[in-house]
């Protein structure tokens, strides 16, 4: 599965009456695609994944499938706490056209390491796409441990794990315990460049809608052995990525398109839009736009 360098947790647009908007949606791909999305994930947290119906999850994905015309990778978020019902997403994914599946660890349920290897293991078993495996304690409450990682890597078609845990150590284990065709990519923006450092692949990005070019070229950059300088982007993004995640995720990230022009719609309960005393996107945005030159 090559996702490129940023895979971008795509948000899902809705118009003022709650409903997915279309129009947005295209607006919004074209957007990403443009500046610096090598991958497109749709149905997972940042689209609302929980209050989107399993009708409108159909619908995106197959908007989404013909508006990128295979231009980049279209991935899917199809894992729930329901082996059976993840299985049912997967299959209806793959007849839609989608590049591969992403699949969360199961929420509140709180499986053991065997429940998680064999729920993973079940469904990669039951298609043919590429698997991306999201471990995300932090919403979940279970952490699918390294050594579990490393040994569902050694199915065939699971070839990356989206790593949220916020360990580097752990992140660490996983890049040294599994061969070299299976990526690890963070699943926070902040830690993008110190994953590089210990040999990860890249991040399934939040702020890459609205810095995805400028995060390009701190990869770049790293990759490029100018470390000094991917370093000095990096602590320019940091105010940006912390002001993304100022409040339930994607509250805030929402509200940045919004000002930077980009039209994506509120969020759905029970999640609420920002309220006072959060962190002003307006501010910190223009305390970054102060230090571009680092990007030129």
């Amino acid at each position: 599965m090559n996702l490129g360098q940023i895979g971008t947790a795509m948000v899902t647009p809705f118009s003022e009456e709650g409903t997915i908007d279309y129009k947005r949606a295209k607006k919004l791909i074209e957007h990403l695609i443009a500046n610096g999305t090598d991958a497109l994930i749709v149905n997972g947290t940042t689209g609302e994944s929980p209050t989107v119906t399993a009708q409108e999850k159909r619908a995106l994905l197959s908007f989404t499938v013909k508006q990128v015309n295979k231009r980049i990778p279209v991935i899917a978020g199809t894992g729930t706490n329901s082996t059976a019902e993840s299985v049912l997403l997967t299959k209806q994914a793959e007849k839609l056209g989608a590049d591969g599946i992403m699949l969360v660890t199961p929420y509140y349920n709180k499986p053991d390491q065997r429940g998680m290897y064999a729920h993973f293991a079940h469904i990669a078993g039951e298609t043919k796409l590429p698997v991306l495996l999201y471990n995300i304690p932090g919403r979940s409450t279970v952490n699918l441990v390294p050594e579990t990682i490393i040994e569902l890597s050694k199915i065939k078609n699971i070839c990356a794990v989206k790593e949220a845990s916020g360990s580097l150590e752990q992140m660490a284990e996983i890049i040294a315990g599994t061969d070299d065709g299976f990526s690890v990519y963070s699943g926070d923006d902040a830690l993008t460049l110190p994953l590089l450092a210990i040999g990860g692949n890249g991040v399934i990005s939040v702020a890459s809608h609205v810095v995805g070019n400028e995060m390009q070229q701190m990869i770049d950059a790293f990759n490029s052995g100018k470390t000094a300088q991917a370093a000095a982007m990096h602590r320019a993004l940091l105010p940006v990525f912390r002001a993304i995640f100022s409040a339930p995720n994607p509250v805030p990230v929402k509200y940045a398109l919004e000002k930077l022009g980009l039209e994506t719609g509120g969020v759905r309960l029970p999640l609420v839009d920002f309220g006072e005393g959060q962190i002003p996107f307006d501010q910190v945005w223009e305390n970054y736009q102060k230090n571009q030159h680092v990007f030129n």
